[in-house]
């Protein structure tokens, strides 16, 4: 795994930095050739990752999320690895949503990160040092 790219942003978690950290994810893809549907899925990835984190990491408290992104293997691979010191929280643990049923008859929650795992080839938690890292890893 070699990595060509790499940058890192820190910013506080809000919904109203969902913009700058589209524009972080984004730039990664500027001098890269990417389809459109790779950067929909990984638009559609960071905006639940991160809106997930600003909601509910922090309670009513704002805090800041990291965000390391890096183009892997001759540019073939994007990793990008969310880091809060929010509630620990692993979001892989949480049961698949039953999609055959209704909406009206599903519960509520689950099917954010169900999307998310769909949509990139590996995906990753720890809690290490007081801090969550989700890692995801999508081939481009």
């Amino acid at each position: 795994m070699v990595s060509q790219n790499k940058k890192k942003i820190v910013i506080e978690a809000t919904l109203d930095n969902l913009g700058k950290v589209n524009d972080f994810v984004e730039d990664f893809f500027k001098e890269k050739e990417c389809s459109p549907k790779v950067r929909m899925q990984l638009e559609v990835v960071v905006e639940e990752i991160f809106t997930n984190i600003a909601n509910y990491a922090y309670g009513d408290d704002v805090g800041q999320v990291t965000i390391e992104g890096s183009l892997e293997d001759d540019a073939a691979k994007f990793r990008l690895k969310f880091m809060d010191h929010g509630v620990p929280y692993n979001p892989l643990k949480q049961p698949e949503p039953d999609i055959t049923t209704g909406v009206d008859e599903r519960t509520v929650g689950g099917l954010g990160i169900f999307l998310v795992k769909k949509s990139v080839d590996d995906i990753s938690y720890q809690h290490e040092d007081g801090q969550n890292i989700l890692t995801i890893v999508k081939v481009i």
